[in-house]
């Protein structure tokens, strides 16, 4: 433990150039005494370290020095491509070992390419939940990346629309998509997706699962996103939609919002084109919420439902 500290010790004075007392003991969970104990061992060990006194001092290296021992552990390797997800690597419990990864790494590059690095982290950030949107609980998350770590069989309880089943599954990987986990799994033959937040109980068992050398999943997944993307277009629609709510369209699906974006704008600021829509009730209940600056022109089934809901919404607030 003592060791790997004075490794991280060592990491930082190479990226940051000058860190206090304060600063790794707060990193590092530590004393401040237990820090000065760590500099007078790096110290007597050959490390050039210094300290600088005063309100702006701290621990630095000798201008020059550097090692280009990285000291990874194991779990900073599995946690090294979550290091500029810090949600992803919290949700997976490896926060703190995506940091000491990153701290390793930057550490290891010459000069030059660290400070470009560090350069790029601090002026580019990814945040993967879409607006007024929360993220979602996955209390079994962290047993299902265990399955995919260690490949072992899964057993589940998934609540779908058809009800609540058990399943032993294949784990093969894990997705977060606009803040919400999806576990990749072979059932059988078929390897299919599971919302983690619809899994209700959830349990590591000790069988062995074998990965199969052909899955991709980042191309299994794109291609199970456009199949079900496509599942949705059902039914066709002609929508006219008022410049008014042009900075609303992102409220809607992007098979509806693209062509409506694209066409060009009458005289009076209309553009109209004609869209996929998944269903009749689902289609009005989206275009309900734009009021006056959405027509619909066609189909006739779409109109009625419209108006069907606007008179309902009328009754409620003319009431005595």
């Amino acid at each position: 433990m003592r060791a790997s500290r004075l490794l991280t010790i060592l990491n930082a004075l190479q990226v940051r150039g000058r860190v206090t007392a304060s600063a790794l003991a707060e990193q590092l969970e530590v004393s401040k005494r237990t820090i000065y104990r760590d500099m007078d061992e790096l110290s007597a060990s050959g490390v050039p370290v210094y300290a600088d006194r005063g309100p702006e001092g701290g621990f630095r290296l000798l201008e020059g020095y550097r090692t280009d021992l990285t000291g990874l552990t194991s779990e900073e390797s599995d946690a090294v491509l979550l290091a500029g997800l810090p949600m992803a690597a919290a949700d997976l419990g490896l926060a703190r070992a995506a940091g000491a990864a990153r701290l390793k790494l930057l550490a290891a590059l010459p000069q030059g390419a660290r400070e470009e690095a560090r350069r790029v982290a601090d002026r580019f950030h990814l945040d993967p939940v879409d607006w007024y949107r929360r993220t979602v609980a996955a209390p079994h998350l962290a047993t299902a990346a265990a399955s995919v770590w260690q490949a072992k069989r899964l057993r589940i309880v998934y609540e779908s629309w058809r009800g609540e089943s058990e399943q032993r599954v294949e784990p093969l990987g894990l997705v977060l998509k606009a803040g919400s986990w999806y576990l990749a799994a072979r059932a059988g033959r078929k390897v299919r997706i599971y919302r983690l937040s619809n899994v209700r109980d959830a349990e590591l068992l000790p069988e062995d699962v074998e990965r199969p050398a052909e899955f991709d999943l980042a191309k299994f997944w794109a291609d199970e996103v456009a199949r079900f993307e496509a599942s949705l277009r059902r039914e066709r629609a002609r929508i006219r939609l008022s410049e008014r709510a042009l900075s609303r369209l992102d409220r809607l699906p992007a098979d509806m919002a693209a062509p409506l974006a694209e066409a060009a704008a009458d005289a009076d600021g209309w553009r109209e084109a004609e869209v996929w829509i998944e269903s009749i009730d689902n289609a009005a209940g989206l275009l309900l919420g734009f009021a006056d600056a959405v027509e619909v022109v066609t189909p006739a089934a779409l109109r009625e439902a419209i108006a069907e809901r606007a008179t309902r919404v009328v009754q409620v607030y003319r009431r005595e």
